[in-house]
């Protein structure tokens, strides 16, 4: 198979908006994978390449590998617990971050962002804080 590259501009482009996300948003849920602001670039290991266009708050979530976190647009602050303590991690565009394998994390994204990020699967989601802040 040849590789293709993507348009990522074009792709960016092309997303809807979802204002307003909270951790336990129907909207979410209930069309995870087909939602007009998230989009799927590529396959990638077991997971693959995603990009979003939200502001709000995002649940709790981890994965089994890495995850590679990158703002195209605009501002986030991701929330991880490293040695069971919240350490935030603001970032801006053009900025990424790599989420170490089974750390939970989540984002606060009060004004809107695009988001690019390489995810392995399967993701582990929650809406109430980790074991390790309780």
């Amino acid at each position: 198979m040849q590789p293709t590259p993507i348009a990522l501009i074009d792709r960016l482009d092309a997303l809807g908006f979802l204002p307003d996300r909270t951790p336990d948003d129907d909207r979410v849920v209930a069309s995870e994978g087909a939602a007009p602001w998230v989009d799927t670039l590529a396959d990638y290991r077991d997971g693959g390449v995603f990009i979003v266009h939200y502001a709000g708050d995002s649940e709790w979530e981890r994965h089994p590998a890495d995850e590679i976190v990158m703002v195209v647009e605009g501002a986030t602050t991701m929330t991880l617990v490293i040695d069971g303590d919240p350490v935030e991690v603001p970032m801006t565009a053009m900025q990424l971050v790599v989420v170490p394998s089974e750390t939970w994390h989540r984002f606060h994204t009060p004004d809107g962002a695009r988001i690019m990020t390489v995810t392995p699967q399967p993701t582990e989601h929650r809406l109430d804080d980790p074991d390790e802040l309780a």
